[in-house]
């Protein structure tokens, strides 16, 4: 097994709002030495849920809103940060309900993901929330978000259509498709 690299120093180096850039210094076990920069998690982050809501077996809840990163509409999961107090499965329940208009009976952490590891200390929790009923509340949302229900059969018309390109909730979608498909068997 590899051994980690030292951590010789670390500092930030940039900070926002949001998030903030830490510098490290690092020995490998060989001697070399590098400086890798990483984007840390905010102060009094404790996390991210993505959540998978299936209507039913086949059918999963997508939402449309707008993605400032690629600067359009993106069709995508729902998602959002771990509040203080908060476990992981109560996130995703309350995100479900703000962005999705459902709550759900069944609900589960499925997996972890992390999004580029190598400059990132992310992760997000993926959620798969079942047996839905209607409940909304109120979100922090700009702008009501449009469901948008999305046969699981049919995910290589959604990854090719380029309404949907974030890693995360594609790479959730045929996670969960395929645990489906193992369930119902």
């Amino acid at each position: 097994m590899l051994e980690k690299p030292k951590i010789l120093n670390r500092k930030i180096v940039a900070q926002s709002r949001l998030f903030k850039i830490e510098a490290l210094d690092l020995e490998f076990s060989n001697g070399a030495t590098r400086q890798y920069e990483r984007l840390m998690r905010g102060s009094g982050s404790n996390g991210a849920v993505l959540i998978v809501p299936l209507l039913d077996n086949e059918t999963v809840l997508l939402v449309r809103e707008y993605s400032g990163g690629v600067e359009r509409y993106e069709l995508g999961l729902a998602k959002g940060k771990i509040d203080n107090g908060e476990s992981a499965l109560q996130a995703a329940n309350r995100e479900l309900k703000e962005e999705v208009g459902y709550g759900a009976h069944k609900i589960q952490q499925i997996s972890s993901f992390s999004i580029a590891p190598s400059y990132m200390e992310h992760m997000t929790e993926i959620i798969l929330a079942q047996d839905l009923y209607p409940e909304k509340l109120p979100g922090d949302e700009p702008e009501e978000l449009e469901v948008v229900p999305w046969k699981l059969d049919n995910l290589t018309q959604l990854v090719s259509s380029g309404q949907c390109t974030e890693a995360r909730s594609i790479a959730a979608l045929y996670m969960v498709r395929d645990y489906m498909l193992q369930q119902n068997g």
